[in-house]
């Protein structure tokens, strides 16, 4: 069985939609489901030679919208070759490509919202959210509609979906999401991620991985540690990650003027081995974000066994909070800060504790092997219906 994921782009630097696409399509060869990527950046984009997973570059002329001149051509050519599609995130041109030609022709679909129907974007762009109910008149809510099921990764991001957009029809499905645990991670203590960073030295740090974007709270993350950080001066803070829209010099001159930036550490964007080196060397792994649908990070951090502080803006907080693989509170700089103080004021053995809780929520919730079974046999039936019709 061959299925086609469609997604505007590829980079890995994107966040973790990307991510998890990768780690579905290699698990889906486990089942003999060859799974192949179609996205809208440039052909010569220097990732995709690293990426396991094929892949077929369209290129954009604007990254506005991510608008690509070729992709209905190029589906309309090559679509029926495969037994069904995935359609990855909305509101931008690889929804409305998919819905024009998948409209067309007789072959299964489902659509991964991946948490672009959330309510926090009506309530923080209200303007943006006039323009998408428009889009979802002519383009999102008939590809919605037509698919055989909108895959959400959580209750939590099903339910925030609902009513969210006028006309608004679809079956819904909740798969799940998740990652892998490398099957090396016991050989990486941690040790080469400090050599990374000398000025970090053997001190223990808090992390925060993923994306230095406003919605993440990393202002939020910054002042909470600076109040708190006379009363635990044996901890750093460590931000990893692409800085994708301009805040991280804004970040460092409000650690500056707050007298922490020598223990704030920025090595950048992590990938492979150094990004799980990082959250194995970590004390506790922290993700304030205003809104997060599902948070591959966080799953990455419990298949760490690492401790994880989260908001409970994150949708995969109750699962958290329910295995106690972790703390969880409010997404403002009270709550924050309440995390930070819980956390480091836990005894060692209840820090032990929640390591093997981390690994234990790990293994139930989050291991994308499971997930990807799930998805399988859906596909398989919604593919064996549409050759019996």
């Amino acid at each position: 069985m061959r299925v086609l994921q469609i997604i505007a782009s590829s980079n890995p630097k994107s966040g973790g939609v990307i991510e998890g696409v990768l780690q579905t399509s290699r698990l889906m060869r486990e089942f003999d489901v060859q799974s192949e990527i179609v996205c809208f950046d440039p052909p010569n984009s220097d990732w995709l030679d690293l990426l396991d997973v094929k892949t077929y570059a369209l290129g954009r002329l604007t990254d506005i919208y991510e608008y690509a001149p070729a992709a209905i051509p190029w589906l309309r050519q090559h679509v029926r070759k495969y037994d069904a599609v995935i359609v990855n995130g909305l509101w931008n041109y690889s929804a409305r490509a998919a819905y024009v030609v998948l409209r067309e022709c007789h072959v299964p679909y489902f659509v991964f919202p991946h948490g672009m129907m959330d309510p926090w974007f009506r309530k923080n762009y209200p303007l943006k959210h006039c323009v998408k109910q428009l889009l979802w008149f002519f383009s999102e809510g008939p590809l919605l509609a037509n698919a055989n099921a909108v895959l959400f990764t959580t209750d939590e991001e099903r339910r925030l979906a609902r009513g969210e957009f006028f006309c608004q029809k679809y079956r819904e499905f909740v798969v799940g999401y998740g990652t892998t645990r490398p099957s090396h991670i016991e050989s990486l203590d941690g040790n080469s991620f400090h050599r990374r960073l000398p000025a970090l030295g053997s001190r223990r740090f808090l992390l925060f991985l993923g994306r230095i974007h406003p919605k993440k709270g990393c202002d939020l993350l910054l002042s909470a540690f600076a109040s708190l950080s006379d009363e635990y001066r044996d901890v750093d803070l460590v931000i990893a990650g692409p800085d994708q829209v301009g805040l991280q010099n804004e970040l460092m001159q409000m650690a500056e003027a707050r007298g922490i930036a020598d223990r704030i550490h920025w090595p950048g964007v992590l990938l492979g081995d150094a990004k799980w080196e990082v959250y194995r060397a970590a004390d506790a792994f922290i993700l304030p974000s205003h809104q997060e649908n599902f948070g591959i990070v966080v799953a990455e951090a419990l298949a760490c066994d690492t401790p994880v502080l989260i908001t409970n803006k994150v949708n995969i907080w109750r699962e958290v909070q329910a295995s106690g693989a972790g703390l969880v509170d409010d997404d403002d700089e009270a709550g924050i800060a309440r995390l930070l103080r819980t956390y480091l004021e836990l005894p060692s053995e209840q820090v032990h504790a929640m390591r093997s809780a981390a690994r234990r929520c790990f293994d139930t919730h989050f291991d994308a092997r499971s997930v990807s079974r799930t998805l399988v046999d859906m596909i398989s039936e919604a593919v064996a219906a549409c050759r019996k019709s």
